[in-house]
């Protein structure tokens, strides 16, 4: 999950996820959920970030955000990815390097399409009031046990020990900023 340039479309959620993502090793710890256990990426981040606002989800909120986002996910997302992976180790009569063009442009657009659904999911989130009120820690902790709870699965304690570590780290980074500000 990499921006090339800003867009005026942005969104506090999108930078949010662009910041994270960038953070050691979660990418991979990401990547990991999504295809070893079912996770949509763009939903975790949602609830990292919702964490992040000090909301605390439900597992009822963390279902009814799934079954929103499910068919925009199914129907572009995963296919997109998909054909991404594919072409990039699949030979075929094209030339390797416009292959490897070709891949680029499908990657941009899954690209697109995770940014469209973060625009969906921060317009739910300003029109309805998810989760209540929770010190941003116990509430990245909470949400994260809620997606395990809907996915149906008990994340890899390393893998959510990378995301919870990296979480701290940008409410550390928001408390230096807001203490040097006073």
């Amino acid at each position: 999950m990499t921006e090339t340039q800003p867009s005026s479309e942005t969104t506090p959620f999108w930078r949010f996820s662009l910041q994270f993502y960038r953070l050691s090793d979660v990418a991979d710890a990401c990547v990991t959920l999504q295809d070893d256990y079912g996770v949509d990426v763009n939903l975790l981040l949602f609830l990292l970030w919702r964490a992040d606002e000090g909301r605390l989800l439900s597992g009822d909120e963390v279902k009814s955000l799934d079954d929103k986002v499910r068919d925009w996910r199914n129907l572009t997302v995963i296919p997109m990815r998909t054909i991404r992976r594919k072409l990039k180790s699949a030979r075929t009569l094209i030339e390797p390097v416009r292959q490897e063009a070709f891949r680029t442009k499908i990657k941009a657009i899954e690209l697109e399409a995770e940014r469209l659904q973060q625009q969906a999911l921060f317009a739910l989130s300003q029109s309805t009031p998810f989760g209540k009120e929770a010190d941003p820690r116990t509430a990245a902790h909470g949400n994260l046990c809620a997606y395990e709870h809907i996915v149906g699965a008990t994340f890899p304690r390393e893998t959510v020990d990378v995301l919870l570590g990296a979480f701290d780290s940008i409410a550390g980074e928001r408390s230096s900023a807001a203490v040097g500000t006073d």
